[in-house]
């Protein structure tokens, strides 16, 4: 729901200025509710660690390049986890989960993440599973236990597995 350009009220009444330009001071939010810009952007170091993943180790990637770019996925962000909210606002329901991105993706038009997603999810859930198990039958009755190894090897096996399906496209393309 919009009442001004730029700005979008969530279902809890809460001002998010999407389209801030401008220079913006600590804190979440000001005296208005409006979110700070540096608050609703990805911190452009992971967005250039993330760009950097993806191409030859020599390139070099312009500031403007990256900003660019923090804007667009932070936008993205914004524009899929908001259709998801909807979604579990109208089935009365307070969290977001995996499900429902994937839903909002194929809604918005992004099938082909949406299918992506739904695999990476799959795997995710069979990974947590199996950690699950191996847990509980070392003793810790369930606890969480995520080693920053376990994460990274979930995410370079997904990356892969992207990088592949999209050569396959390119070549059948």
């Amino acid at each position: 729901m919009s009442d001004n350009i730029g700005i979008n009220l969530d279902w809890e009444g809460l001002k998010y200025n999407f389209a801030a330009a401008g220079a913006a001071s600590g804190g979440s939010e000001d005296g208005n509710g409006i979110i700070k810009e540096q608050d609703r952007l990805l911190p452009i170091a992971n967005v250039g660690r993330i760009m950097k993943q993806i191409l030859p180790p020599n390139a070099k990637i312009s500031k403007e390049a990256k900003e660019t770019m923090q804007e667009c996925v932070s936008e993205f962000i914004s524009f899929v986890t908001g259709e998801a909210s909807d979604k579990c606002r109208k089935e009365k329901r307070k969290t977001v989960n995996g499900d429902d991105i994937c839903w909002a993706l194929a809604t918005l038009g992004f099938d082909n993440y949406a299918e992506q997603l739904k695999r990476y999810l799959h795997r995710y859930r069979e990974q947590e599973g199996e950690r699950t198990s191996l847990n509980r039958a070392a003793g810790s009755h369930g606890e969480k236990e995520e080693t920053p190894n376990y994460r990274s090897a979930v995410q370079a096996s997904l990356l892969k597995s992207s990088r592949e399906e999209r050569c396959e496209a390119v070549l059948k393309g």
